[in-house]
Parts: structure tokens; sequence; C-alpha cells
């Protein structure tokens, strides 16, 4: 049975896909000590196609990239799920990197990144408060228009 976070997700009617394998030589996620470490994920969705593919501010609006930021939050949390069994078991979402493949004069990647962070609350309550960093990149892998990592402290 789906635990607490689980179910809220699910009554957003979000449910969890399967965890995406590393394309590269690394791991999803590394467990050291309280702290999980969850390598980015890029905002496929579970049909595994791009929730936003290309820059925002050149193509791809504020709008979709906050989809696309959601998408890759749920895609840490599948790894989340993963590394533990149980999503019940995150004490404190710690951080959420985020990396933005914007145009050279779009400057609201924190915006985009709301809809990553917004989920995190809406999954953990106070627990999914966390501290963030946005970037600004030139590309992203497959064109996709957000990657977002994160750091948990677990049980």
């Amino acid at each position: 049975m789906a635990g607490t976070v689980e179910q809220k997700l699910a009554s957003q009617g979000i449910t969890l896909p399967e965890p995406t394998a590393p394309v590269a030589n690394y791991v999803p996620f590394v467990r050291s000590g309280n702290l999980l470490f969850v390598s980015g994920q890029v905002c496929f969705n579970a049909e595994g196609k791009l929730i936003a593919k290309g820059k925002l501010g050149a193509g791809v609006t504020i709008e979709q990239g906050v989809a696309a930021a959601q998408g890759c939050a749920i895609n840490l949390l599948a790894q989340v799920k993963a590394a533990l069994g149980d999503l019940d078991k995150v004490v404190r979402v710690v951080r959420l990197g985020g990396f933005i493949n914007s145009a050279p004069d779009f400057f609201d990647g924190p915006k985009v990144l709301n809809g990553a962070s917004d989920l995190m609350v809406a999954a953990f309550g106070d627990k999914g408060r966390h501290a963030r960093t946005t970037v600004g990149v030139a590309s992203l892998p497959a064109d996709a228009a957000v990657e977002v990592e994160g750091v948990f402290e677990v049980s």
C-alpha cells in the first residue's frame, strides 16, 4: 500500500513513474549517512517523452517550463522511492538545484523552478521547504527545457 506522501500525490492526480536508468557513467542516487543525493532528472513524462523541449524565452513559455519542472520533481521522487522504498522515509527536502535551458535574455528561471518547489511542498508540507539554486544554461541533455537535482534528509 502507498504511504502517506504517495497518497497525497495521488489525491492531486500524480503517480510516480518507473525511474529512468542513467544514460552515462553515473548512478541515479547516492546515500551518505542520512542524506540522499539524487542525480539530475530531466523533464520526461511517464511515457518517456519530454514535457518541454527547447529554450525558455525562445519558444518555450514560462507555463511550459513550470510543467517541465514539476515533471522533473516527479522523476526525482520516483528515484527517492527506488532508493528508500517509501517516500515517508523523507525527513526533509534539503535542497533542489535547477537547470533551465535558457535563451541569453531569459531571466525568469526562478519562476520556472517553482514548478518543482511547489510540488515538494505539496507532497511533504513544511518538510518540503528547501534551499534552492536556479541556473540558466546553454543546453541540456536531449534539448530538455529543465533538469532538477535534489538532496533529501532520510531516515
